[in-house]
């Protein structure tokens, strides 16, 4: 979709949920595969055989499913060659990535965090499995008073007009929906209750690594998950708040058409932002890239 006369412009990072396997092969032969092998190094693992061989099943992890998806949105990044957007946004995970797209850390002290982040998620889930599901259909206030009403049930991504995440406990998602007057309620593969309380044992361990790299101040705006904002420091405490508080994507992308933009770009693997952008922001350019192919066709 083509935007007529100037733009303004949001790139935005997927979250975990959108790895995928082999999504690093189209960039083997490019000068940004060397970020892979840095990055091996930065965390002593084989991360060229998670971008080239790691089966879907094990990419559903927490660690791998965030570093993969960390690493080839920073491949996209990397690559980029339009012009220096006005905002950053990124869901849930892509928040994180956000700000190594900024400057706010490096590559390496990124990849450090989003590291430590899978680890003390996939952690915090082992001890208190849980799941998510997609109610479809319904508002987000009605999702809300359903998820109080109910039982270890929580609002987790406010994804769009219609379609909200809850997570918790998966035997009350059937429930739930139905409180909600949800036309459908389909369960996600993940292995945990994300953004919701029940991730609370990953804040000592995510504060540790925030500690140790320590987000600087943005080159470019960062709206926040959180409270669906841009800001440009003080990174850290909505960083570990956004662990157990829900992802606001709609008023995200919702606060970005107000603040004048109308052309949203995606770069990392998958494209469910792009489409979620086709009901949050239907009259504004939205496109996707995850590979240098995709990428030479954005300007």
């Amino acid at each position: 979709m083509a935007c007529s006369g100037p733009v303004t412009r949001a790139v935005t990072f997927p979250g975990q949920g959108s790895q995928q396997p082999g999504a690093g092969a189209p960039w083997r032969a490019s000068p940004q595969w060397r970020l892979v092998e840095q990055g091996s190094a930065v965390l002593d693992r084989d991360l060229v055989a998670l971008l080239l061989d790691t089966p879907a099943e094990q990419l559903r992890q927490p660690w791998e499913a965030q570093v993969s998806t960390y690493l080839v949105s920073m491949l996209c990044w990397d690559a980029y060659a339009g012009p220096e957007p006005a905002a950053l946004a990124g869901h849930s995970l892509g928040e994180w990535t956000a700000l190594a797209a900024s400057g706010a850390v490096s590559f390496a002290g990124g990849l450090r965090l989003v590291g430590a982040r899978g680890a003390a998620m996939a952690d915090a889930a082992a001890a208190r499995p849980g799941g998510m599901a997609a109610l479809v259909g319904a508002s987000d206030e009605a999702v809300a008073r359903a998820c109080a009403a109910a039982e270890q049930v929580w609002p987790a991504n406010f994804n769009a007009d219609g379609q909200v995440v809850v997570s918790g406990e998966p035997s009350h998602f059937a429930e739930v929906g139905e409180a909600c007057g949800a036309r459908r309620v389909l369960p996600l593969p993940v292995g945990g209750a994300y953004h919701t309380p029940w991730m609370e044992p990953a804040r000592a361990a995510l504060a540790a690594a925030l500690d140790a790299d320590p987000p600087g101040r943005a080159n470019i705006p960062i709206w926040s998950n959180v409270d669906a904002a841009a800001h440009a420091d003080g990174f850290a405490e909505r960083l570990l708040t956004q662990l157990t508080a829900p992802v606001r994507w709609r008023q995200t992308v919702e606060g970005l058409l107000a603040a004048g933009v109308d052309d949203f770009v995606e770069l990392g693997p998958g494209a469910v932002l792009t489409n979620l952008a086709k009901r949050n922001a239907p009259t504004a350019a939205r496109r996707s890239a995850a590979s240098p192919e995709d990428l030479r066709e954005i300007a």
